[in-house]
């Protein structure tokens, strides 16, 4: 079963979080860790990724915090995942083309269909946008 990493939920978890404060009011880490229950160190190693990748921008100061860098219909789900986990694969079988990386690469039987598989997932996560789930 497919099923997100712990770190991709805390970041949805953030992302709604700021996304439903507006576009006006920053929200800093220690809130939105309070509120939601969510690790403030973890969550800070979060944003700081969603950051880097101009997902979420960061304003300094007393009243600072973070807030979306684009509107919720820019940011696709894929773009969000990939800032936390580094890599838009989901399913490691049919994904590597080395005959080194698996002991049964020349005789599997299952890599094909599941290249489809992750080929529709991966297509799922480039077109939902952040809109459809704020």
């Amino acid at each position: 079963m497919f099923k997100l990493s712990k770190k991709v939920e805390y970041g949805l978890i953030a992302i709604k979080h700021i996304a439903n404060s507006g576009i006006i009011n920053p929200c800093s880490a220690k809130a939105i860790s309070q509120k939601n229950k969510i690790p403030y160190d973890l969550l800070s190693k979060i944003l700081q990724k969603l950051k880097n990748e101009k997902i979420l921008t960061s304003v300094k100061g007393l009243k600072g915090g973070y807030k979306l860098s684009k509107t919720p219909e820019k940011i696709t789900l894929a773009s969000i995942f990939n800032a936390i986990e580094g890599s838009n694969y989901i399913l490691d079988c049919g994904m590597h083309k080395d005959p080194g990386s698996c002991s049964i690469f020349d005789s599997c039987i299952i890599s094909d269909p599941l290249q489809k598989i992750q080929k529709s997932i991966i297509n799922y996560f480039n077109t939902t946008k952040l809109s459809e789930i704020v």
